[in-house]
């Protein structure tokens, strides 16, 4: 499903395919629109304060900055997944995934495995996370120094956050690797970790080295 810039992956029970569509392209120029208007929404690297009757998209991209301490920008694509994905549930969707870019909406009715890609890591696609349905709705959000167009500070090849919320997850993600630099990064990333209450749990991956925190799910 692609719309502007969004490239998105949808999975869903049923054929909801003009209603996450439509969806896309509402939130997409709803924030666009906002964009337009306040630039600094954009470029920030700080959460920015927006007003109470803002588009949905707007709203809870702030939400997610703040409780993450980044830019809003950091949180678009879990953002898009977010929404989409409660929409489709809405429209009476079960098994419903939004992919984008590795920023993943889940709400299942059926057990689900979520693989982890960390670039060159030899870390990359040998673990994977066990979604169980009463484990979602979830986010799971991936940020990296390493791989795709994302702008991270550290130098993580993958930092994976699992929280309630995919927007929420997106923007913790990307705090969470800010940190991750050199010999001691995967330990400053758990501690920063730890800082988020807005945080279920975490993997870390920076070339060889591995850390968890964390209520995750089932890692094999």
């Amino acid at each position: 499903m692609e719309y502007g810039e969004a490239r998105l992956k949808v999975v869903c029970s049923k054929n909801l395919r003009y209603e996450s569509s439509a969806r896309l392209v509402e939130i997409y120029d709803d924030l666009v629109d906002y964009i337009n208007r306040y630039p600094l929404f954009k470029i920030s690297y700080e959460p920015v304060e927006v007003g109470p009757d803002v588009a949905e998209i707007v709203r809870l991209m702030s939400k997610s900055a703040f409780l993450a301490g980044v830019g809003p920008m950091a949180s678009v694509a879990g953002a898009f997944s977010q929404l989409i994905g409660e929409y489709l549930v809405g429209c009476g969707g079960e098994d419903v995934i939004v992919d984008n870019g590795g920023d993943i909406y889940l709400n299942l009715t059926s057990e689900k495995v979520v693989g982890l890609y960390a670039g060159h890591s030899p870390v990359s696609g040998r673990i994977s996370l066990r979604v169980k349905p009463d484990e979602t709705p979830v986010g799971v959000c991936t940020s990296s120094a390493s791989v795709g167009p994302s702008i991270s500070l550290g130098d993580s090849d993958a930092v994976t956050v699992v929280a309630d919320s995919s927007a929420i997850a997106d923007a913790a993600a990307t705090a969470i690797g800010n940190v991750v630099r050199g010999g001691s990064g995967v330990e400053l990333g758990i501690k920063t970790a730890k800082g988020l209450e807005c945080v279920r749990g975490v993997i870390i991956v920076s070339g060889e080295r591995m850390g968890c925190f964390g209520n995750l799910p089932e890692i094999k």
